[in-house]
């Protein structure tokens, strides 16, 4: 049964191309310490007590070791040793998710490759894992015109307290998952993970 659901998922992600240069994952033994420790003593939530998912294949704990995000295919992918191990769909972005962010205030997503650099358990949206934009290039840009290159971007759930899930676009600049979903990926996603954003 495990085996037939990796077969499907390789399958379904046949379509991505597995990252380039991805850098190895944790194995044996030391990939269940490597698992990531999402919450803060005493601040866990309501689902802290879930299991963190198990490959299927090894039967070891989950831990991504890569993620790409395809903005125009609204596809977020994590990979593990080069496999795909995850794939979320119907990504939600800013009011502008074409292009690059260059600037505070443009409701633009990066492109380019950053770092998962920090969480945050008590985010004004359900759970936050944040993105390490701007780097040095992004900050000079900006700084050629005298702008800010704006920050605080994030992979996060809906806003806390909303039922459902928002139509559409409407971050300012991040990508936006169901609640289920970012649940999933903060427990499988440790801080320092390779994150991958593409057109």
């Amino acid at each position: 049964m495990t085996r037939l659901f990796a077969l499907a998922l390789t399958i379904l992600l046949s379509a991505c191309a597995a990252p380039q240069g991805a850098p190895v994952a944790t194995t044996g033994s030391d990939a269940a310490a490597a698992a990531p420790s999402a919450f803060p003593t005493g601040q866990e939530p309501r689902y802290a007590t879930r299991s963190i998912p198990r490959d299927p294949l090894s039967n070891r704990p989950l831990v991504a070791d890569y993620l790409v995000i395809d903005k125009s295919e609204r596809l977020l992918v994590a990979y593990r040793d080069g496999r795909p191990v995850r794939a979320y769909r119907g990504l939600q972005f800013g009011d502008a998710p074409g292009g690059h962010k260059r600037f505070q205030g443009d409701e633009r997503t990066p492109e380019g490759i950053y770092t998962i650099d920090r969480r945050n358990p008590q985010s004004r949206f359900h759970l936050s894992l944040g993105i390490s934009y701007p780097n040095a290039s992004d900050r000079a840009f900006a700084a050629q015109y005298g702008r800010s290159p704006g920050g605080d971007i994030f992979i996060h759930g809906q806003p806390t307290g909303r039922p459902g899930r928002m139509r559409g676009d409407w971050t300012d600049g991040c990508i936006a998952l169901s609640n289920a979903e970012i649940e999933e990926l903060w427990q499988i996603v440790p801080d320092g993970t390779p994150i991958e954003i593409r057109p």
